[in-house]
């Protein structure tokens, strides 16, 4: 497995980076924008009341993402949500490397096609960094996802941390990589 190379991750070292060498004119290939890591979170309100849901979530996590997730909990206790210090009540996955890219793969040419009524994501949820922010309604667009054994959909947030130092830039990466953006 030492000489895999993800499909997105040989399509940016042999078109991508030339096309944002020339768009922006970088002087170093140091300076073209590059994915860094993606972070997909996943909360869990739900296991307030109920501790197995935390276990279910944490499964289909791993399922999605291809490796052990971390389980998120409360930083202090807030008695109106019935939340103690230290109660699980997410997971989170970072992903680097070929795994990030083969998320990227399945999410732009297999997860986005399946959901409902899907005309493109937003082109303005940047930070203002060079970083994108998504959320997804429903974790079971995701084939890796077996529809009949799932009690409750859950939705998640998707982050794309770029090197980029614009939004312009960042953008015009994600776009290569064929991002469905709308406007």
């Amino acid at each position: 497995m030492a000489d895999y190379t993800p499909r997105l991750k040989a399509h940016y070292m042999k078109t991508v980076r030339a096309a944002l060498k020339e768009e922006f004119g970088y002087k170093n290939d140091m300076q073209i924008p590059r994915l860094e890591k993606i972070v997909l979170n996943m909360g869990v309100g739900a296991a307030v009341a109920d501790s197995k849901k935390i276990r279910a979530a944490e499964a289909d996590m791993m399922a999605i993402a291809g490796q052990k997730p971390v389980v998120t909990k409360a930083r202090k206790s807030i008695a109106g949500f019935k939340v103690r210090e230290d109660m699980p009540l997410g997971v989170k996955v970072t992903l680097r490397g070929a795994r990030m890219y083969e998320f990227l793969d399945r999410l732009i040419n297999i997860a986005m096609p399946r959901i409902r009524d899907f005309r493109g994501v937003k082109g303005n949820a940047f930070d203002g960094r060079g970083n994108y922010a998504m959320g997804l309604k429903e974790h079971l667009v995701f084939p890796e996802i077996d529809f009949d054994k799932v009690e409750d959909m859950r939705g998640m947030d998707i982050v794309m941390a770029t090197t980029a130092k614009t939004d312009a830039e960042a953008k015009a990466l994600l776009k290569q990589f064929n991002m469905p953006f709308i406007n």
